[in-house]
């Protein structure tokens, strides 16, 4: 059975962000995989600082939520990524959540991530899809630099109000496929 976590760097609750990642786990849960969810605008996670401790113990000396995620990440198969774009780039919270990768970065960790892949949903107000390239230039780089496959982008332009991405019924269908793809291994 694929365990998939599902984060969402959206500070909207019900916000098109959440509304995407959620139709994805309901795809992959009808097929019985098991989901999780976080909210990075629910816990507290703070700025790695480059102090590089956590390579020298294998734990970082940051007492916040993050200390839990690592253990969600190292038992998931899947991680979905979703974040809005804001400035051209990911949302704060999301960075500082990429940012604690840090701590896979060390030999004893990086085999933690090997075999895991990776998915990025990105719905934001412009038109434009060159808005995302440097969102998704930043995810691409960094999951490249990580050996974590990005196997899937839902990128969907053009929604703003909160959960009206819920009306695109194709963009709707195509995010519980997508779930239901990863949970069958046809992904």
């Amino acid at each position: 059975m694929k365990q998939i976590l599902g984060i969402v760097g959206s500070p909207r609750i019900n916000g098109n962000t959440h509304v995407l990642v959620s139709k994805i786990l309901d795809g992959a849960k009808e097929l019985n995989a098991k989901i999780d969810m976080i909210f990075l605008n629910k816990l507290n996670i703070k700025e790695c600082d480059g102090c590089h401790v956590c390579w020298e113990v294998n734990q970082c000396n940051k007492n916040d939520d993050m200390i839990n995620i690592y253990q969600k990440i190292i038992e998931s198969d899947i991680l979905i990524f979703g974040t809005p774009v804001y400035w051209y780039g990911p949302t704060g919270l999301m960075k500082l959540f990429l940012d604690r990768f840090v701590f896979f970065n060390c030999p004893e960790n990086r085999e933690k991530l090997k075999g895991k892949k990776a998915i990025l949903v990105v719905p934001f107000e412009e038109v434009n899809f060159d808005t995302a390239t440097p969102l998704i230039s930043l995810f691409e780089k960094s999951f490249q630099y990580l050996e974590i496959p990005l196997i899937k982008k839902l990128i969907v332009p053009g929604v703003t109000k909160r959960g009206e991405v819920s009306e695109k019924k194709e963009i709707m269908e195509k995010a519980f496929q997508l779930g239901k793809n990863l949970s069958s291994g046809n992904s």
